[in-house]
């Protein structure tokens, strides 16, 4: 082994000897004192004490948020799946444990991983609320750049991003809508589960309740192994495919990596909802037009041909209730499929003279009225893309601005539209692009054009409005055509399973727990194109009510998957 030479610098020695024997010049008393108020401020006496707290000037946590951050820190070691119900503040949550980590020292570089439309919202949000100077990716050169990137995901699992992305060793990664991660067979989880980091938070409002499968391939993906192995995790907790088994220890497993906070539980005040049903009465001719569609329908149900499935068929019903020119655009899309000498076509032809012979839409003119009636900014919810163009010129003929909102707009579009709706128009028109993860506690009225048959989204619509930080009651206007199944539907969620006066804890457990095939809407389709008469339609109907009314009675839910799942 060679011999290594070591040296010691002894310049110093002199001088510090010559400070000793004189008793100074020492540094200035005051200058110590400093560095000591310093060092005083910065100690963390408690490690369960948020520090971040100290920083943050512009916010006032919530309680269950600030123990939401606590959890996480002390017990989950900052790997969590946030699932509050909507409206309660997840994005806030996320962010205080982003600052409490960045705060100690224990996180620097952070990704944030979410939809393209909530890019901005995201970065404006930690910028203001807690002061993190975070940056919407746009550019290559940003990923390595800047410490703290918000970005979409469709965008960072694509090259040459996604090379940038799976180089870097993140200090946190965290995730909005992360239920859409579920299916471990999806580029975007494969993309997910190489990305190396070391604290990781998935954000989701949407319950993990559907197969078995799905919540084991989420909790995997946050924490591998939590759950064992794929087959172990089977023999231990899987009864069937949606149905678990051990309930009781299955649940304080999740416990132990999932935080869910509800409405229901208390000590969250929200504003009151005011909800009100508007009935439509159909002119004659959008009368003839319904009947003439309806008997379509159900002549092409009957027989089962093959030419059009049941939900396009159904679709083209629920869309004569919207708007000719919804109705319109799918009739024409049935003509061109059909062959030249099938007889069908003269009865499309038929119903398209009907809708030629329309002058007035009863819909839209009570819309009008209503807008006119609330006087103040106003989003309006429908289903159907040629509604959203038809009613943007009907309301402009009116005198009334409005912008559009819907899921094909890019990022940037998005982020104009909903400015603009803010500082300039009075209606936002948006389809159900418009349901999912915007903010917009600036209004407080909603018209449901169209009423979803799927009770959660008409959840995640009012969510928009109707979450923390509201400080006026929420108005929601459900209109709905007399003598049509828009009549029949809205009956049923409003008034038969009290849709709009549960909290959305209560109305996922309920969907789940319904017992039906397959799911609720298609149930729904099922009920109304198998009855022979309104008569037989509304009994069906008002006995899903009942049904749903009972569940809503009984406290413990059986054993399906355990509640701390929903």
């Amino acid at each position: 082994m060679p011999n290594v030479p070591i040296t010691f610098d002894t310049d110093w020695i002199p001088a510090f000897d010559k400070t000793l024997r004189d008793d100074g010049p020492w540094h200035k008393w005051e200058l110590f004192q400093l560095a000591l108020q310093a060092e005083e401020a910065l100690a963390i006496r408690d490690f369960d004490q948020l520090q971040c707290l100290k920083y943050i000037t512009k916010l006032d946590p919530f309680p269950h948020q600030l123990e939401t951050a606590r959890k996480v820190l002390n017990q989950m070691h900052g790997r969590a799946i946030l699932a509050d119900e909507v409206g309660l503040g997840k994005t806030i949550e996320a962010g205080l444990i982003m600052k409490e980590y960045m705060v100690r020292g224990l996180a620097k570089k952070i990704l944030v991983l979410v939809p393209a439309s909530l890019v901005i919202q995201w970065t404006k949000e930690l910028h203001a609320k807690f002061g993190i100077q975070a940056a919407a990716q746009k550019k290559e050169y940003m990923w390595r750049q800047f410490d703290v990137v918000v970005a979409s995901i469709d965008t960072a699992k694509r090259d040459p991003h996604r090379r940038h992305v799976l180089d870097i060793d993140y200090d946190m990664l965290i995730i909005d809508e992360a239920h859409k991660l579920k299916n471990k067979r999806t580029r975007n989880y494969q993309f997910v589960k190489e990305i190396k980091k070391k604290y990781c938070l998935l954000l989701t409002a949407t319950p993990i309740q559907n197969e078995m499968d799905e919540l084991y391939n989420l909790i995997t993906l946050l924490k591998p192994g939590h759950l064992g192995h794929t087959s172990s995790f089977t023999s231990n907790y899987v009864e069937s495919k949606r149905q678990a088994k051990n309930n009781d220890k299955l649940k304080a497993e999740i416990d132990k990596i999932m935080i869910r906070n509800k409405r229901s539980d208390g000590g969250i005040t929200f504003t009151p909802r005011r909800v009100t049903s508007i009935p439509i009465e159909l002119s004659p001719e959008e009368t003839a037009l319904y009947e003439g569609v309806t008997s379509f329908v159900r002549d092409h149900y009957a027989e089962e041909t093959g030419s059009f499935n049941t939900l396009a068929l159904i679709t083209l019903q629920r869309e004569v209730c919207s708007s000719r020119e919804a109705a319109f655009m799918t009739l024409y899309n049935m003509y061109q499929r059909m062959s030249e000498e099938s007889p069908e076509r003269n009865r499309i032809l038929s119903l398209v003279d009907m809708i030629k012979q329309i002058q007035t839409h009863s819909k839209a003119a009570k819309t009008v009225e209503l807008i006119k009636r609330i006087n103040d900014k106003v989003i309006i919810f429908t289903e159907y893309r040629a509604t959203q163009n038809y009613l943007q010129k009907y309301l402009s003929e009116h005198g009334i601005t409005s912008v559009p909102f819907r899921g094909g707009f890019k990022r940037s579009k998005k982020d104009w539209m909903t400015d603009l709706f803010q500082n300039r128009a009075q209606v936002l028109i948006a389809t159900e692009a418009g349901g999912e993860g915007i903010n917009l506690q600036f209004c407080n009225q909603i018209i449901n054009y169209d009423m979803p048959w799927n009770p959660m989204r008409v959840e995640q619509r009012i969510g928009r409005v109707h979450r923390l930080g509201q400080q006026r009651d929420v108005y929601i206007y459900n209109l709905s055509t007399k003598g049509t199944i828009e009549e029949h539907i809205l009956h049923l969620l409003y008034e038969k399973i009290d849709l709009f006066e549960m909290v959305i804890g209560e109305l996922d457990s309920i969907v789940e727990r319904l017992a039906l095939n397959n799911t609720l809407e298609k149930n729904l389709i099922d009920i109304i194109m198998d009855s022979k008469s309104e008569k037989e339609m509304a009994l069906k109907l008002d006995n899903i009510g009942h049904v749903i009314r009972s569940l809503r009675r009984e406290h413990k839910p059986p054993g399906g998957i355990p509640e701390a799942v929903q």
